[in-house]
């Protein structure tokens, strides 16, 4: 299965989720009395529009290159990151708002029950978390790492409820509004994540050079192919799932054009065939003078 297909699996498996906890987190918080649970319900919502729109994204970036678009359309991938960083933003500035005014409401002390409740989703979340990171590893999609970081998220605020609505149960009167301080707690921390998720995607968009590892990479294999004797600049951009390469590779000034030619060709197949990820690669021919 290629990159595009496993992301796409990877987004229909959080829409599921985030639709099946929703909706155990509003009743839950409803009939629990726990506006922390109706908090994280709200969370959940919004992580499901994100996931939506990863999706949308991840089709629209399955579309062969064409004469408008040359290098693909991979960089919609970074735009549908700031997209779902802005729902990050809205769902940590939501909670936040709840909170503040749930702790000016007097109300009830949160049913115990609630606990175990928030126990089964911090776990599914985690799992959640860790299978999807995993997948946005496999297929460098900026897209999958910030939707696996709303499942992070997520797990983060129903700790942060899990902790108040203990103290408001195990203290009583007077500690009602515990869960909703938790609440809020973890709206600061869902903001700092967003800013974690929205830094590579800039990046990935302004073509910064972050990749050296990558960038090692080809130079390791490019002195493989016979007739390279070295490497001088290589510059590598991001697109979605996919890496370009612009490489400057060192050859016999004695050789003719023609077989300068046929050495970019053959390292331009090595480094396709070496490294899956690679997309374009431009090679530009220095004679070692």
């Amino acid at each position: 299965m290629n990159n595009e297909k496993t992301a796409i699996q990877t987004t229909y498996f959080s829409i599921i989720g985030n639709v099946a906890l929703a909706l155990i987190k509003g009743l839950a918080g409803f009939f629990g009395n726990s506006y922390a649970l109706i908090a994280d319900a709200i969370e959940s919502t919004t992580d499901i529009f994100a996931s939506f729109l990863v999706l949308i994204g991840f089709k629209y970036a399955e579309r062969p290159a064409d004469k408008n678009h040359p290098y693909g359309h991979g960089k919609i991938e970074p735009l549908i990151t700031f997209g779902v960083v802005a729902f990050l933003v809205v769902s940590a500035t939501l909670i936040a708002y709840e909170s503040i005014q749930n702790i000016q409401t007097p109300h009830k002390v949160p049913k115990s029950w609630t606990l175990i409740v928030l126990g089964l989703i911090i776990i599914w979340k985690e799992i959640s978390f860790q299978i999807v990171i995993k997948k946005s590893k496999q297929t460098n999609s900026s897209s999958l790492k910030a939707d696996a970081w709303h499942h992070r998220s997520d797990a983060i605020t129903s700790v942060m409820a899990f902790i108040g609505v203990s103290i408001a149960i195990i203290y009583g009167k007077g500690y009602e509004t515990a869960d909703d301080w938790a609440a809020l707690f973890a709206s600061a921390f869902i903001l700092y994540n967003s800013y974690l998720i929205l830094r590579p995607a800039l990046g990935e968009v302004m073509d910064e050079q972050l990749y050296d590892n990558l960038i090692l990479e080809i130079r390791k294999k490019s002195i493989e192919v016979e007739g390279v004797l070295g490497t001088e600049k290589c510059f590598v951009r991001k697109a979605g799932m996919k890496f370009h390469v612009d490489l400057h590779v060192i050859v016999n000034s004695k050789i003719s054009v023609k077989v300068g030619h046929d050495i970019a060709h053959a390292l331009k197949d090595y480094l396709r065939k070496e490294i899956s990820n690679l997309e374009q690669v431009l090679i530009h021919i220095e004679p070692n003078e």
